[in-house]
């Protein structure tokens, strides 16, 4: 029962910074540097990418636990690692979980030099900090914490599935600088957004009263905000096709809409030094059709049920306890709209190259300045999160090889792990790109192990102008 209980938490929490895309970031032989940053640098005069396969973006991770924390063979109980695991988690440790595929992607450079992109991206976010006082609760009960308060606050996050139709530029101010922007109309799918619970269980002794201990539920309010559910779960005779044919209106114009703005620039103060910087998704999604907001709040005092949790509890044990919270907590189903803020994102980087490259420069394209072969580098990454910003800094080697073949080696520091090596391989042949990327290489061996792990790919035409 109590490992049902655990992992039912932890499915809760799945359903930072895994949208870091350090090996992308910053690479002008492919145009999704593009989308990371509007004022970046490319390498090319023209892109299409090949529908559905230009990029495929997964990630998943936890910032304080690994499977491998839970199976384990240390000669330990596995109910023994579980409570381990969740005793040395915190309210502030997340677990993320991010999908992103291009389903358009094109680019072309203007007689001015100028560089406009358009197209449009399916996403899918999760977030989730662990509920540390709730899992300790349910999973240990409170024998051993009279006295002490569990707190809902610690219950937050968000979830949602949308499509995001996009067009920006890069603009050629001077060959030390150029900036851009992008635009964008966001379509909604689906979003859940819970943060800002209230509300505290206590348990104190109580030999006066009929049980040797008095449970308390005070200043209870928590509120789940769904949108775009709602006919999802209205629809129990609708076909698959129907289904698809529904989410798929909603992706495209359909669903609840909302607006973004990306920026960024690229700036030499010498010929071999290269400063960037972008911000990203600044933007809302206004929830207002299928909304339903689920909330339960109230005050509940009691010492007539044991509230131990003991193992091999009976039905009615549990009913008994279900019609008192229902005698004394409210729930409300609501219907009322609401405004969620996309996770703003920062980056930011200093390259240093050396070792001229010699090929002939294009010398349609913006800057004209010289290419080298080496480049050594660092880069800043925060998103902003519920409860504030989770942090990433990079260190990188990007080479050259030829002007078919190029890579990119990282290392990574971040609320995950500090032993994040990631590896991006590109190859062109003739007008044919295709560049696959992965992260935490050295977990590869045993993924269990693993506190997140990130893969990418892709596959687009490039066009270069003589």
């Amino acid at each position: 029962m109590r490992i049902l209980l655990f992992f039912f938490i932890l499915l809760l929490t799945i359903p930072s910074s895994a949208q870091n895309k350090q090996l992308l970031y910053n690479y002008d032989y492919l145009p999704q540097t593009l989308m990371i940053n509007p004022g970046g640098e490319t390498n090319f005069d023209m892109h299409f990418g090949l529908p559905l396969l230009s990029q495929i973006h997964i990630s998943a991770g936890s910032s304080g636990a690994s499977l491998y924390d839970i199976f384990k063979k240390d000669g330990s109980s596995i109910n023994d690692r579980i409570r381990s695991t969740i005793h040395k988690m915190d309210r502030n440790d997340f677990f993320t979980v991010n999908q992103q595929m291009e389903i358009l992607s094109l680019g072309w450079r203007d007689k001015n030099r100028r560089y406009f992109t358009a197209g449009i991206y399916q996403e899918l976010d999760a977030f989730a900090y662990f509920p540390k006082d709730p899992a300790v609760l349910a999973y240990e009960g409170n024998r051993n914490y009279i006295g002490e308060n569990f707190d809902f606050s610690d219950v937050a996050f968000t979830a949602e599935a949308l499509n995001v139709f996009h067009i920006g530029f890069t603009n050629y101010y001077s060959k030390d600088f150029n900036y851009g922007f992008r635009g964008k109309i966001y379509s909604g799918v689906f979003n859940a957004y819970s943060v800002g619970n209230r509300g505290i269980f206590r348990t104190e002794n109580s030999p006066e009263g009929p049980n040797l201990y008095r449970h308390y539920m005070t200043g209870v309010d928590i509120l789940i905000n769904t949108a775009g559910w709602a006919d999802m779960e209205e629809s129990d005779n609708i076909t698959g096709l129907g289904m698809m044919n529904k989410i798929a209106r909603k992706a495209f114009f359909g669903g609840n809409l909302g607006l973004g703005l990306d920026a960024g620039f690229t700036w030499y103060p010498e010929d071999h030094i290269q400063v960037t910087g972008s911000i990203l998704d600044i933007g809302f999604i206004h929830q207002s059709k299928n909304v339903e907001n689920y909330r339960y709040y109230g005050n509940y005092t009691t010492d007539g049920i044991e509230l131990l949790f003991p193992e091999g509890n009976s039905p009615s044990y549990w009913d008994e306890w279900e019609d008192e919270l229902d005698r004394n907590l409210k729930d409300e189903t609501l219907t009322n709209s609401y405004v969620t803020w996309r996770p703003v994102k920062l980056n930011a980087s200093v390259d240093f190259g050396w070792f001229e490259n010699s090929e002939p420069c294009n010398c349609y394209r913006p800057m004209g300045r010289r290419r080298y072969y080496n480049h050594i580098g660092a880069q800043f990454f925060a998103m902003k999160r519920p409860r504030g910003l989770n942090y990433a800094t990079t260190l990188y080697y990007d080479r050259t090889f030829n002007e078919k073949f190029r890579g990119k080696l990282t290392y990574t520091a971040d609320s995950y792990s500090f032993s994040n090596i990631g590896l991006l391989l590109s190859a062109t042949i003739y007008n044919f790109n295709v560049y696959i990327a992965a992260d935490n290489l050295l977990d590869y061996t045993n993924l269990a192990k693993a506190r997140n792990a990130s893969v990418q790919l892709g596959f687009q035409l490039l066009f270069s102008r003589e």
